[in-house]
């Protein structure tokens, strides 16, 4: 139970600035105070508030924690003026542009004692985020492999960069989230098909730390939208669909084998029962403003960290590094 209202900032009132003030102005114990945006308000999101200019003016209004939804190429300048004015911060992903500017910005929330997060939106899917409880609470046993497709058309809001930066960084958030280990290497293959400057195919293998195989298939080109994860372990496979909520286990059922004795050393799997969960299907963003709220207020347990979202961010550019090169490349921690 929060002890006082939280005063909450917006900066950015655009495509996805619109659903973050709708989900402020709806969020227990918050109240969205100010907003910020150098083009003004053009979906009309904040009604009965001032639209100010720039992230100094959304700071002279008193905030606890603001959001951040500006384009990624203006995240540093931002999230760095609200580092140093103490404010509790949620970046929209990607962190930041590129790898030198995600590390000052993690480093300076880290020094300064704030919290500080990333909004990759699709962990807090209801599948995803009940596919990590149970992976957590062990029905799948050790992990083997973890592979996802995100597919579909284009989308028209898209400008300044390629499918990896747009659509491949929430598969490799949610992958070293699922599996709860960092990128060791990955190798990747990409093309472009539509007449644009970057990337709107790309293939990528990959191993995490841990040993976890990793597959992901990402485009604009298909016809269809498809958002599926599977995740493999010894005691069976969960298959989460994002589009839908939905998430089915399908059970390795360990049948005894009666096949003649050469046969009967190889240790494989079986089909066993699969089971679809019912699921609450609460929008998405609503729990990770929910989450945030609460990290705020002293629980940090289910926030993607400033920390966790440079590691994406290398990993991004490790697969853009590999794809450039045709080349297998290592990923460092790079933390000191």
């Amino acid at each position: 139970m929060t002890t006082r209202t939280l005063r909450a900032g917006l900066i950015g009132l655009g495509m996805m600035g619109r659903h973050h003030a709708r989900n402020l102005r709806s969020l227990d114990g918050v109240e969205l105070v100010a907003v910020a945006d150098a083009q003004g308000d053009p979906h009309g999101a904040a009604p009965g508030l001032e639209v100010l200019p720039d992230v100094e003016a959304l700071i002279a209004a008193g905030i606890d924690y603001a959001v951040v939804a500006v384009p990624t190429q203006f995240h540093r300048d931002v999230a760095l003026t609200l580092a140093s004015a103490g404010v509790h911060t949620l970046v929209e992903k990607p962190l930041a542009f590129d790898i030198g500017e995600a590390e000052e910005i993690t480093h300076a929330y880290e020094a300064a004692g704030l919290v500080g997060a990333v909004g990759y939106i699709e962990r807090y899917n209801p599948a995803l985020q009940e596919m990590r409880t149970r992976i957590a609470d062990g029905q799948l046993g050790e992990i083997y492999q973890i592979v996802t497709r995100r597919q579909g058309g284009f989308p028209a809001r898209i400008a300044d960069v390629g499918v990896v930066k747009d659509l491949a960084t929430h598969d490799l958030d949610l992958t070293a989230w699922v599996a709860q280990s960092q990128y060791a290497q990955v190798s990747a293959t990409s093309t472009r098909r539509s007449g644009r400057e970057d990337e709107d195919m790309v293939s990528v293998t990959g191993r995490l730390e841990d040993g976890t195989i990793t597959n992901h298939l990402v485009n604009w080109l298909t016809p269809f939208k498809e958002r599926v994860t599977v995740v493999t372990g010894e005691n069976g496979a969960l298959v989460g669909d994002t589009l839908n909520a939905d998430l089915t286990f399908h059970a390795n059922g360990e049948a005894p084998t009666n096949l003649w004795e050469s046969m009967a050393s190889f240790r494989g799997v079986s089909e066993g029962d699969s089971i679809t969960y019912a699921l609450q299907r609460k929008e998405p963003l609503a729990t990770e403003h929910e989450a945030f709220r609460d990290a705020v207020l002293g629980d940090g347990s289910n926030i993607v960290t400033m920390r966790e979202g440079l590691h994406t961010v290398r990993t991004v550019e490790a697969v853009l590094e590999s794809a450039r090169r045709d080349a297998v490349v290592q990923i460092g921690t790079g933390d000191a």
